[in-house]
């Protein structure tokens, strides 16, 4: 039986009291539990986090929270993910420690080698039929999609049975279409879930789920089509740092590309108040090109205060580039 969320939330304050208390000398003010874990206080400005749930996305709740209270010194105790938090760590300026739970012990948390890209399968003819479709080909970490509007529509796999392409929103609609559709010829297959992805993601389409999904990487389709809008001269799909688990995972959309004057530019697209945007953006540089400029973006009304304040606090500082909230109505 699943715990109701307020005990969840008061079970982790109470983990994250007892581990500031054993690991941290010092009195505790306040500690407020939340779904994915919990923030604490401490009276010698220092900010304790517990990252119980979704561990990777802890650190940015946590800066924001040090912000807030004038903390010089952050601690995150982390049931998962140690390795990318203590790696995002790293590319602050302020004092920031990871701690690892495992197993019932707690350690400082090791910091893994840059993450590393899995190379995609050789199926060049079934790439040229995503193309040919008129889908956006795109690459990350081993996996190749095709994509309208940023949102997949059709994916290349490659297992004991052989490459193929299967096609839907996501891995349960690929399985249902094969069942009701199995037949049909792959053009034609790709083209009829294509069309309609196109007809809810298109100006003054009503809302609709299939507009909702996958907002960072629409965005991210219309600046890879028009990067004079933020001020680039050309970008391109790239990877994130951690691949994404599941296609209803809101995870910021990533592109590289080149600035007017001939920089190399990182730029990372998100929708929504995210306090993690920043470390996973600077995440995305470091795996992507360290010496790049870093552009964070986002819609107008996304643009929060604490956006331009961890930007900031970055060793290689990132630009935050607000863009109109009313970008799901451009055109190409």
């Amino acid at each position: 039986m699943a715990l109701d969320p307020e005990r969840r939330r008061q079970l982790h304050a109470m983990k994250l009291r007892s581990l500031a208390g054993e690991y941290l000398d010092g009195s505790i003010e306040d500690v407020v539990g939340n779904d994915d874990g919990a923030i604490a206080t401490l009276s010698d400005r220092r900010v304790a986090a517990l990252a119980e749930e979704r561990p990777e996305r802890a650190l940015g709740g946590a800066l924001a929270s040090a912000a807030r209270s004038a903390a010089n010194e952050v601690h995150i105790f982390a049931s998962g993910s140690s390795d990318v938090l203590a790696r995002r760590a790293q590319l602050f300026s302020g004092s920031v420690t990871i701690w690892e739970i495992s197993d019932g012990f707690v350690a400082p948390a090791v910091l893994p080698d840059v993450a590393t890209e899995k190379a995609a399968p050789h199926v060049p003819e079934l790439v040229s039929t995503l193309e040919e479709s008129g889908l956006e080909v795109v690459i990350e970490h081993g996996v190749i999609v095709g994509e309208v509007a940023g949102l997949e529509v059709a994916r290349i796999i490659s297992d004991e049975h052989g490459d193929r392409i299967e096609v839907g929103v996501g891995a349960h609609d690929r399985e249902i279409f094969a069942m009701l559709h199995g037949n049909m010829p792959t053009a034609e297959a790709i083209e009829q879930v294509a069309s309609v992805v196109r007809s809810h993601r298109l100006p003054g389409a009503e809302p609709h789920p299939l507009n909702r999904l996958g907002a960072e990487r629409w965005l991210r389709s219309h600046l890879v089509a028009q990067p004079a809008r933020i001020g680039v001269s050309a970008l391109i799909t790239a990877p994130p740092p951690v691949q994404r688990t599941n296609l209803k995972e809101a995870v910021p959309a990533v592109a590289t590309g080149r600035l007017p004057q001939g920089d190399d530019v990182v730029v990372v697209c998100g929708v929504g108040i995210d306090l993690d945007l920043v470390p996973f953006a600077a995440d995305a540089r470091l795996f992507l090109d360290p010496k790049a400029t870093l552009m964070v973006v986002v819609p107008q009304r996304d643009a929060h205060s604490i956006l331009y304040e961890l930007s900031g606090q970055l060793i290689d500082p990132a630009l935050v580039a607000p863009i109109d909230d009313g970008w799901r109505e451009w055109t190409s």
